[in-house]
């Protein structure tokens, strides 16, 4: 080894000077202890990427005063690594050792490398074998057998199981029930059936136990799909906007515990908000949406009673609510970790790019495979992206297919503590520069939530 250093001991420096030395090294990517007695600095010229291993550049050491013109490394010792949110650049994107420190930081297993912008969504479909596109009825309806006979197991566990074992009850039930929504949505990708009208059936029953208005969420989500990640157009969640918090402080309040503690059950107030209200729709989608809306409407009158009068209140509440709370656990979770993570921008009209968004800005994400077979796979959700064509029971051919053609670009994760952390304490309010800034550094006397996340969620990948 050439060159080395030591980093040299803080006695006798400002306190203000140590505090700004700490910042520089934290963003270089290791810790340091400014009044600790010397740690010893090994220079190497060339770049590694193992655990413990992190990479300074000479830009970033001159500013603290050391003079040396190779790279340094910091081994640290052994510790758990915690989420930070830094800014991002392309150059940052573009250094594997960086991105392989992101993977470990945010809990992915691949940060893929940026895409570039001469490449087009038609260009990344037509590497696509035809045989994913096709509609095979067999599967399709193979996909309702499991769904009904996966729920109706779910309800029979919870009619003989004792109050001890009801949330694992509820959680098969929840995911089950889970599956009907994905079999709805296949139908309003119409890449259920070839019959038009035996989509728009199936997929109204498929979403009336979830209490879902078939139409106006396919309009919706349509819209999801033409402007994915495009900041205010993407009809899914989006970063929160500075503005917004600093409205109100009562509205600031609530968006961070919206997007803090309640975020696995913020697709609650998305249902809400966006599909009863018919000023949302435009007027040649007004009469279907409105037919849904009574589907909905006559399910509740329905539907609700029978299961009380049978049951009682009680019954409504463990057989329908706590199912459904489950299902909106994994429809908030499994739409957060499609689309957010600290390195995926959301970007306005004029800089987004389609093949960017739906290649790079969708993350891969493999769950238990209980949760996989009973949800359809819809989490191999890149395909699904750059096509909405593509049948659920052919997204992982299609996934392979990517992984052959494009996989260096891919982002892909498997479902873990850490990425739920770094997504629930980290990507909060929209910043052009660094995507998102945590709402306790902006907000710290309103964002309790955060820190309380911080505190209890565990980092395990």
């Amino acid at each position: 080894m050439d060159n080395c250093s030591s980093y040299p001991n803080s006695n006798g420096f400002p306190r203000e000077r140590e505090r700004e030395r700490e910042r520089e090294m934290a963003l270089a990517g290791a810790t340091f202890n400014l009044s600790a007695p010397p740690r010893r600095l090994i220079c190497n010229k060339r770049l590694k990427s193992r655990s413990g291993i992190y990479c300074m550049k000479w830009g970033t050491l001159e500013k603290i005063g050391l003079n040396s013109h190779c790279y340094l490394f910091y081994k640290r010792r052994p510790q758990v690594v915690q989420a930070a949110v830094l800014p991002i650049s392309p150059s940052l994107i573009d250094d594997e050792v960086q991105r392989h420190q992101m993977c470990e930081n945010y809990g992915f297993t691949q940060i893929g490398e940026p895409l570039p912008d001469n490449i087009t969504l038609k260009d990344v479909m037509d590497t696509l074998p035809k045989k994913v596109f096709e509609i095979n009825d067999m599967k399709a309806w193979q996909s309702v057998f499991i769904s009904v006979t996966s729920y109706a197991l779910g309800l029979l566990m919870i009619a003989k199981a004792p109050w001890y074992l009801l949330p694992l009850a509820w959680a098969w039930t929840g995911t089950a029930v889970t599956g009907f929504f994905v079999i709805g949505h296949d139908c309003a990708h119409k890449s259920f059936s070839r019959n038009k009208l035996v989509e728009d059936i199936v997929g109204t029953l498929a979403f009336l136990p979830l209490i879902y208005p078939y139409e106006p969420w396919r309009f919706k989500h349509d819209r999801h799909h033409a402007k994915t990640n495009m900041l205010a157009e993407d009809t899914a969640w989006h970063p929160v906007m500075k503005d917004e918090c600093d409205s109100s402080p009562i509205l600031r309040k609530a968006i961070v515990l919206g997007y803090g503690l309640v975020r696995p059950w913020m697709s609650i107030a998305h249902w809400l908000l966006w599909h009863f209200d018919l000023k949302k729709f435009r007027p040649a989608e007004i009469g279907r949406v409105k037919i849904s809306l009574a589907c909905v409407f006559a399910f509740i009158v329905i539907g609700w009673p029978l299961i009380i009068y049978k049951a009682g209140i009680m019954g409504w509440f463990k057989f329908w609510f706590m199912p459904w709370m489950g299902y909106h656990f994994w429809m908030s979770t499994f739409t957060m970790v499609h689309h957010t993570a600290p390195h995926i921008p959301f970007k306005t009209s004029d800089e987004w790019n389609a093949a960017q968004a739906q290649l790079s800005g969708t993350v891969h994400c493999s769950y238990p495979n209980w949760v996989e077979i009973l949800c359809h796979d819809i989490n191999v959700h890149i395909p699904h992206h750059i096509s909405s064509r593509i049948p659920s029971y052919n997204l992982r051919a299609a996934h392979q297919s990517l992984q052959e053609n494009w996989g260096k670009y891919l982002n892909e994760a498997t479902w873990n503590w850490r990425l739920m952390k770094s997504i629930m304490t980290i990507c909060h309010v929209y910043d052009k520069e660094r995507y998102y800034v945590p709402f306790d550094e902006l907000y710290p006397q309103d964002s309790q939530p955060i820190s309380l996340l911080k505190k209890v969620m565990p980092e395990y990948t």
